[in-house]
């Protein structure tokens, strides 16, 4: 008997998946996952997400088995992947969900789309969470979200007797095999449905009656929020079953409960979630260019390298911004409110276009959802011409959620030894201060790359002079049709609070 071809790609898990169901349905099954050499080669990725990966296929293939089936991982391009594993094992129909990528995946999966073609093999695609395809505009958008959310989960058959395939043991490439250094953050979170399932529980159970007021700080972040977006983006859990989850969780509590609200606020972000993801569904060159072409030039010829170097390295000269490199690269995550903060000062004091600073910020991120990350590197750069414009300073945001200094000191060892009167603004130490304490800026502490309020004067000269050119001003409207929220004041998806940015980068959540 023929088989079924399941391909999984960042949709991770043997619950709440469509294509494993529907394939199930019709006979025998093969479960598929490819490692894609090209893939890794993007300048997106990095070894913490090929790292994070293999522990969620283990934890699939562990899954796997409890229905029967096993996860076949093999190496190479998709189409010649297919061919050699059609000539071995001829299968009847390529099952696989919709994936909302970076370019790459947008051209891998029009390749396997022609394979299938010129085999006269069935394809058979499904939308994975609130994400539309040929979606011309946003005007039922909320409606098909809210349907897909309020869906039965798709639940697994008897599994029929297992395709004639078999691997031992799955043959990884090596991260150097793939050009990937051994740069990873020593304490990101791990992969794999189970540590999913616990991050989840916990949320819902306890630590959610912290969310509201305690996602902003990068204090009480690291616990305050869910800490989901990873296993979101690589699929372990069902955007469908975290959604139910939280409203089963709301149900239960009163809507004066601190719990109640905390998880109010997370079920609006979810939604968040996928309204952001949509615009790139929608519009796949938002990845490289801006989504208002009224910006074209704004910054790109006035790249600074020394700026963006300082960046990196987390020697910008102001102490928030440097502890949150720090912290980045120490776990691979970082809080919605800080990475707000990273490209607004990218953008703004630093004028640096948001491209390449979104390439180093994926690599970063352990959670990046390329739908996600384009889109608010975009809004928080302000080349969408239909949001607010954000710009932070990083000084206010140390007094306001750092205050005492804490997170600081904790990954600038340095600023230890500085007195709190001077630990944001370092680079205004009297000399003695400095000789007392044992260190010297410029030396021990880097100066300010630029002049915060120079800059960040000049940039908005600059920007402003961009936004209220007549013919940028009009175009405004058809981004607004293509991409605007249709969401309604009535209805019961919480709404943000007027010109409140925390909903906005909804990684990080």
């Amino acid at each position: 008997m023929e088989a079924q071809l399941v391909w999984f790609k960042r949709d991770l898990r043997a619950t709440d998946h469509r294509p494993l169901q529907q394939a199930l349905l019709r006979g025998p099954v093969v479960c598929l996952y490819v490692i894609e050499p090209a893939l890794w080669r993007e300048p997106d990725v990095a070894r913490q997400h090929y790292d994070f990966l293999q522990e969620c296929l283990h934890s699939l293939d562990h899954d796997l088995a409890r229905l029967g089936l096993r996860l076949l991982v093999l190496t190479g391009d998709m189409p010649s992947v297919l061919e050699a594993l059609h000539d071995q094992l001829p299968f009847q129909a390529l099952h696989a969900h919709e994936e909302t990528g970076n370019a790459f995946t947008f051209r891998r999966d029009l390749a396997v789309r022609q394979w299938c073609r010129d085999k006269g093999l069935p394809f058979h695609e499904y939308p994975q969470f609130g994400v539309r395809r040929g979606l011309k505009n946003r005007d039922r958008w909320q409606g098909l979200w809210e349907a897909h959310m309020a869906a039965p989960l798709d639940t697994m058959p008897d599994c029929p007797a297992g395709a004639p395939l078999s691997q031992d043991s799955p043959a990884w490439p090596h991260a150097h095999e793939l050009g990937l250094d051994d740069n990873a953050p020593p304490h990101r979170q791990r992969g794999g449905r189970q540590r999913a399932l616990t991050a989840l529980d916990s949320f819902l159970s306890e630590r959610c009656e912290r969310y509201r007021g305690g996602i902003s700080s990068p204090l009480s972040a690291p616990s305050a929020c869910s800490r989901l977006s990873p296993y979101l983006a690589m699929g372990c859990l069902s955007m469908r079953e975290v959604v139910q989850a939280t409203r089963l969780c709301m149900a239960r509590t009163a809507p004066d409960d601190p719990r109640h609200r905390g998880l109010q606020a997370f079920q609006s972000r979810l939604y968040w979630h996928c309204h952001f993801i949509q615009k790139l569904e929608s519009e796949p060159e938002l990845e490289w260019l801006n989504m208002h072409r009224g910006y074209d030039g704004l910054r790109e010829a006035d790249w600074q390298d020394s700026h963006f170097k300082a960046l990196v390295e987390g020697r910008t000269g102001w102490p928030l911004v440097d502890a949150c490199v720090a912290m980045l690269r120490d776990t691979g995550w970082l809080n919605f409110r800080m990475r707000a903060m990273l490209v607004s000062v990218a953008a703004y004091p630093l004028w640096l276009h948001w491209r390449p600073v979104g390439e180093w910020l994926a690599r970063q991120f352990l959670d990046y959802e390329p739908g996600i990350h384009w889109s608010q590197m975009q809004m928080q750069s302000g080349t969408t011409g239909i949001n607010a414009t954000r710009i932070y300073n990083p000084i206010k945001q140390a007094q306001d959620h750092d205050p005492q200094g804490h997170f600081v000191r904790r990954w600038l060892p340095v600023m230890r030894r500085v007195p709190s009167a001077w630990l944001f603004e370092p680079w205004l130490m009297p000399p003695q201060v400095q000789a007392r304490c044992g260190l010297r800026v410029g030396r021990d502490i880097p100066l300010p790359i630029v002049d915060l309020a120079t800059a960040t004067r000049l940039a908005k000269t600059r920007f402003y002079d961009r936004r209220l050119q007549p013919q940028v001003h009009a175009a405004n409207a058809g981004i607004v049709r293509q991409h605007g929220s249709r969401m309604r004041r009535r209805d019961p998806m919480p709404q943000p609070r007027s010109g409140a940015t925390d909903h906005q980068l909804t990684l990080g959540f």
